[in-house]
């Protein structure tokens, strides 16, 4: 039961033994012999369920070869070879990395120590059988078979969705590219440096192995940005054909002009908050990704820009800023892009000394058209200062 030398008791141990004497204790009879190389399969699939890592897996693949039938059965499970030949067999494994590669399969509960009265390991044969063996006893192996090979599925299952949303991820991410070349080739006005500086980020992400979570939040994130080129290139691409590209651009022109003389005059006019922003709306996907500290601020989850202006609302007062000063923000910038300004200030709080007086100073630069909210935002973008060298 207890190990030999100076190796202690242990409770993963006690559990270990308490399992193979229930085992031993009530055997059933109808169990069928387990294929130790489908056990073998299935641990590599489940490695990450079970603590294991590649040099332990090919430990135990040596220790399976000494046992000379492909099946586990309920005897003759013990085998004993010396460190030496078994570290021959581990492809020339060294005996420390092969002593603490047996440590952790025993600590996993895949095998057991069956150590002799002086440590050694060896085998007491009778008429040419085995009477008494000391070494590695692999019944582990067969009493936890079913619960490796489910293991073994769901690991499956979870990789198999993994690839799932990669592809759609690197899908997502081509559409994304592909529409935001299309718009800048026709000259088209939007937040491109900004989804350029996003896309960038992601597919620096993508590079490495994510998990399933990390995936999710890239699909969803991906999903907006294509969403919102979409919605914004839609219109142009439904324009008649007849329409000559040159008369096209500058029709987009005119209409743009009388957009913005148009807004001057609201401003000039009016003090209600609705005032049209001025510069082009930038999808929440990329403000998530700049100013994550605004999130837990939020009553739900942040959809759209109206989410993150009613959230900016709740809480300019948190930090330190004026009614007053809030709502001529608003009027002077538009309700989006001031509340952008409060999630970048956020995001940055530590710096800022007067959060009010410094809201005040870029409204009067809004005003005098020398303040516009993309450059703060693009600075707090993660991997803004890098470019990938192509595009997907």
């Amino acid at each position: 039961m207890t190990p030999f030398g100076r190796q202690p008791v242990t409770a993963g141990l006690m559990k270990q033994v308490s399992e193979l004497r229930a085992a031993r204790t009530l055997p059933d009879p109808t169990a069928e012999p387990v294929n130790k190389w489908d056990v073998l399969r299935n641990l590599t699939a489940a490695s990450d369920d079970f603590g294991l890592n590649r040099s332990a897996l090919v430990v135990l693949q040596a220790l399976l070869s000494f046992h000379k039938s492909p099946e586990l059965g309920t005897d003759d499970l013990v085998v004993f070879p010396s460190n030496r030949t078994l570290a021959t067999r581990a492809h020339g494994m060294p005996e420390s990395t092969l002593r603490r590669n047996l440590a952790l399969l025993v600590k996993a509960g895949l095998i057991a120590r069956h150590d002799s009265p002086n440590g050694k390991r060896y085998a007491v044969r009778r008429n040419g059988d085995i009477a008494r063996a000391f070494g590695f006893d692999l019944s582990p192996l067969v009493l936890n078979a079913e619960r490796i090979a489910l293991a073994a599925q769901e690991a499956q299952q979870r990789e198999d969705t993994r690839v799932a949303l990669r592809e759609k991820a690197m899908l997502l991410k081509r559409d994304a590219w592909k529409l935001l070349d299309y718009a800048k080739l026709n000259q088209m006005t939007g937040p491109w440096d900004a989804l350029e500086a996003a896309l960038t980020a992601t597919q620096t992400r993508l590079r490495r192995k994510l998990n399933i979570q990390e995936l999710e939040a890239i699909c969803e994130a991906l999903s907006a940005s294509v969403d919102h080129l979409t919605d914004i290139l839609t219109p142009d691409i439904e324009k008649p054909k007849e329409m000559s590209a040159c008369d096209d651009q500058n029709e987009r022109h005119i209409q743009n002009s009388n957009k913005n003389k148009l807004e001057s005059e609201q401003r000039e006019e009016t003090d209600q908050v609705e005032t049209t922003p001025i510069v082009t709306s930038v999808p929440i996907a990329v403000v998530k990704q700049a100013c994550p500290d605004i999130l837990p601020y939020a009553q739900g989850e942040l959809r759209q820009n109206a989410d993150l202006v009613e959230t900016a609302h709740h809480v300019h007062a948190m930090m330190g800023i004026t009614s007053d000063v809030w709502h001529r923000a608003m009027r002077v910038m538009g309700a989006e892009q001031a509340a952008l300004t409060l999630a970048c200030m956020l995001q940055k709080i530590e710096t800022i000394r007067n959060p009010g007086g410094y809201l005040r100073r870029l409204t009067q630069r809004a005003e005098d058209g020398s303040f516009h909210v993309w450059p703060m935002l693009k600075a707090l973008l993660p991997d803004a200062g890098t470019r990938a060298g192509g595009m997907a």
